[in-house]
């Protein structure tokens, strides 16, 4: 096959946890990928990380700077792009002073991506979402696509809502200027972490097996392996049916006493670090006031967060991983890494 046959991928948010197994999967595939990075200082590490991946090592790997808050750089990013996955989204650990922190660089941020991929005549966008644009308005559980978050609800944090206006934004702008744009909206992504960056959602898993917890509060998320997510936004780019569509890549929603099951159950050497007990949910509301990680997820404590994936399964012929051996994978990856 000779190199432009499957033509150049621009991945933004490269150097990002789903990122990276993005492009590495890109690459198995006989892509050419060009990442955007804010600033090129981590480029060296980041391009080893993506091809500690078995198969990535022919393929033709670049990196451009383009920060989402500025408008340079982007054109040239996009520059002969056949495609565009706009992966790049940051994921608090607490709660900013000022939900706009969050909310503009979403927003503005993917509006810019969009522009610049339009400009560049790309035929296709992939957008990375997240349930957390869907599970927290009117619906009732197990959520699905015509699902949306209600920013204005008692749900909506500043992440919930920056995921759900940067999405309806997408769509609003996609349907205005006719480009072509798929959604992918993962749950918490768990799975093996390349390089030595955790993601807030493989922190959990590692302050679980540091002892870091000494009781867990009631909740409960749906799951997906970092290398499913990945592949679905493969499958979104290039399957003829995504165009348009919205798709939820989740599994079973497990809680943090579960995950902490399969972990002991897995590595009895933590055992002793993992925590035993369930906070009551009026105790964990009140821990919520000093603990900005319990600030996050206070107004969810035992609600249903069960999600429907029949609808990626069925269009995109999606077959993920089970939940266990995306925890298993987190775990074996951090302490491979050193990390635990």
């Amino acid at each position: 096959m000779n190199k432009d046959a499957r033509g150049l991928i621009a991945v933004t948010g490269i150097g990002g946890f789903l990122g990276r197994h993005i492009a590495a999967l890109l690459l198995q595939a006989g892509y050419e990928v060009r990442g955007t990075l804010r600033s090129l200082k981590k480029a060296a590490s980041i391009e080893a990380a993506i091809r500690s991946v078995d198969g990535t090592g022919q393929g033709k790997l670049s990196f451009v700077v383009a920060d989402l808050m500025a408008d340079a750089g982007w054109d040239a990013a996009f520059a002969g792009v056949g495609h565009v996955i706009h992966a790049a989204s940051p994921f608090p650990s607490s709660i900013p002073k000022n939900e706009d922190d969050l909310i503009l660089p979403a927003r503005e941020g993917t509006l810019r991506v969009l522009r610049a991929a339009k400009d560049a005549g790309v035929r296709r966008v992939v957008l990375t979402s997240s349930i957390a644009a869907i599970s927290y308005g009117p619906g009732k559980a197990p959520f699905t696509e015509a699902d949306w978050t209600d920013v204005d609800g008692p749900l909506a944090t500043p992440y919930y809502k920056s995921k759900t206006l940067a999405e309806r934004a997408a769509w609003d702008f996609a349907r205005e200027n006719d480009l072509e744009l798929a959604v992918v909206n993962p749950g918490m992504i768990l799975g093996p972490i390349l390089g030595a960056e955790t993601g807030t959602s493989v922190g959990l898993v590692q302050s679980l097996m540091k002892g870091r917890y000494p009781a867990m509060p009631d909740f409960s998320v749906p799951v997906v392996d970092v290398r499913d997510a990945a592949e679905a936004h493969v499958l979104a780019m290039t399957m003829p049916e995504a165009a348009g569509e919205r798709f939820i890549i989740a599994g079973e929603a497990m809680s943090i006493k579960e995950i902490a099951r399969v972990l002991k159950r897995d590595f009895p050497a933590y055992g002793k670090k993992l925590p035993k007990f369930v906070l009551p949910n009026w105790l964990a509301g009140l821990a919520s006031r000093f603990d900005p990680g319990l600030k996050l997820i206070a107004g969810e404590l035992g609600r249903d967060a069960r999600v429907s994936n029949e609808k990626a399964k069925r269009l995109l012929g999606w077959k993920p991983r089970s939940e266990d051996e995306a925890i298993r994978a987190s775990a074996e990856s951090l302490i491979a890494a050193g990390l635990v």
